[in-house]
């Protein structure tokens, strides 16, 4: 009986020391905790839940130091986090790079990393041991495996999907039409097998989910919300298979996120406290600063997200903002250089602590809005979801609610950024926040708002603008794309990194590449990007 208890606790805690992603040493059986003790106290299952959680976007420990955070950087801050308007950096990392449209294919390849292959070995091991055994756990693993690779396909296009783990060395590509029905056809059956496992009551594995403690409504409220949005990305590619899942989702028994409370991240659970990989490059490297897209949006709206969004600067160069009382200052995407003076610019208002999110109620709410603009029944007019959707903004971000009636009622415009020696820009649109005009100034509001709403999660923002238009941003400074990405239309997808091109997996690149349609470029469109 000792030696039972004694391997209990020893491989409870191994399960402390694990590396985000590192799923070998999750699953040696170095403490000979027998297979089936594991199934049973949830260890063998539960461990790779969390894995699998800190993978869907790399989140780290204080333990980890800034290895976590240099993944995180390199795959999607110093990308779409910039493209999306988002942020500017106070670096050139030694020459042009994926800020000037010159994407560096070590930056290429933790793209693909930390989206795609580090999931694959943890989702793997799950399906083994649970589709058949355990059908629920195997549901939020199919989930967990959506949330990660949807942004994979979302950069790359074709990826590797119905064939992934049946344990073939190397697996064929599948064209992203073929990719994004396999996840409305695997959120289906998952959300489903979940509601089951609701109506009977119960938590699902609440010591090694840190994202909802094992609450199962939450997590069926999430993949709805996760089926509204992958439903709403192909609307113009194929408008007909988007109404039905965004309808779907909507129709569910519970439903998509209404609430704060609704939201997905990643901040303290399964016995662990995450560290925000955006305050390291803020605070820790000097990199990270306000986006001058997102200065002309929050100064010209005067909203009051620019205070929770960022810090006040205190350089010489910045800019005096009134109702903010306090000066801000912003750098453009591609500025190409370091300096001391961009040091003091306006930096991330975040902090160690703070959530890295993966979805909150408000850009639920604005993806309902857009489809209850072009006639999808939503549950509510566009207008009222695009109301409700700035209200649950301010509410996520601890603002008084009340304050969004002057603020959508204000009729004022973006502003001009003025930094001479960068270059200084207008106004990126004269767009109000205000509920007027055609349907398509209404969607120009409706993501518009979204956007702000996502900040920091600029690869849906990114994402997002490739398949709108909106918001409309600052032109990237300097383009060292020599000629092959417009600085008008900007990076449309990430390229497949080189190692892949040239080694065992080229002929299954050759394939991917035909099944784009298109040069293995920045240049090149996904198969949703059918508006712009």
């Amino acid at each position: 009986m000792k030696t039972k208890a004694y391997k209990y606790i020893v491989g409870f805690l191994a399960l402390s020391l694990f590396t985000a992603c590192d799923f070998q040493k999750i699953n040696t059986n170095e403490f000979e905790l027998l297979p089936e003790e594991g199934l049973m106290d949830g260890i063998s299952i539960g461990g790779p839940i969390t894995a699998m959680q800190k993978c869907v976007f790399p989140v780290g420990t204080q333990a980890d130091g800034t290895s976590v955070a240099n993944r995180y950087q390199t795959a999607y801050n110093l990308a779409a986090d910039c493209w999306s308007g988002y942020f500017g950096q106070n670096n050139n990392w030694g020459g042009p790079n994926n800020l000037n449209y010159f994407l560096k294919d070590g930056w290429v390849a933790s793209s693909y990393t930390e989206s795609y292959s580090t999931i694959v070995p943890l989702w793997q091991d799950l399906k083994g041991k649970t589709e058949t055994q355990f059908p629920e756990v195997f549901a939020l693993a199919q989930i967990l495996k959506i949330s990660a690779w949807h942004k994979a396909t979302d950069m790359f296009g074709p990826i590797p999907y119905k064939q992934a783990g049946k344990g073939l060395l190397r697996v064929p590509y599948d064209s992203q039409e073929e990719v994004y029905q396999a996840f409305f056809d695997d959120l289906t059956a998952a959300i489903a097998v979940l509601q089951t496992k609701y109506d009977q009551g119960g938590a699902l594995l609440p010591n090694y989910d840190a994202v909802y403690a094992g609450d199962v409504g939450k997590w069926i409220k999430y993949a709805n919300s996760l089926m509204l949005r992958l439903a709403m990305r192909i609307r113009y590619a194929a408008p007909a298979k988007a109404q039905q899942y965004a309808e779907q989702a909507i129709n569910q028994t519970l439903g998509v996120m209404t609430d704060k409370a609704d939201e997905a991240k990643m901040r303290e659970g399964a016995g662990l406290s995450f560290v925000n990989n955006i305050e390291t490059f803020a605070n820790q490297y000097g990199e990270c600063r306000m986006g001058s897209s997102m200065f002309s949006y929050l100064v010209g709206y005067e909203d009051p997200r620019l205070m929770k969004y960022f810090k006040p600067s205190d350089s010489r160069y910045a800019q005096n903002v009134p109702f903010a009382g306090a000066k801000y200052q912003a750098l453009p995407t591609g500025a190409g250089w370091k300096s001391t003076s961009f040091k003091s610019f306006s930096m991330p208002n975040i902090e160690k602590t703070t959530p890295t999110y993966w979805m909150r109620a408000s850009e639920v709410y604005f993806l309902r809005a857009e489809g209850a603009l072009i006639g999808w029944n939503m549950g509510g007019t566009a207008e009222d979801l695009y109301k409700k959707g700035v209200e649950t903004s301010f509410a996520e971000n601890d603002i008084n609610v009340a304050q969004a009636d002057t603020y959508l009622t204000s009729g004022k415009e973006p502003a001009d950024y003025y930094a001479s020696w960068l270059g200084n820009a207008d106004a990126p649109t004269q767009a109000t926040t205000q509920w007027q005009g055609t349907n398509e100034e209404k969607l120009e509001k409706i993501i518009t708002q979204k956007w702000i709403a996502l900040y920091p999660n600029g690869q849906e923002a990114w994402t997002e603008w490739r398949r709108t238009g909106y918001p409309k941003l600052h032109k990237v400074t300097q383009n060292a794309s020599g000629g092959v990405i417009s600085s008008e239309k900007g990076v449309r997808r990430i390229p497949y990194p080189e190692s892949k091109l040239t080694g065992e997996d080229r002929v299954y690149l050759a394939r991917a590449l035909q099944l784009l349609g298109g040069a293995n470029t920045g240049a090149t469109k996904v198969w949703w990007d059918k508006k712009n």
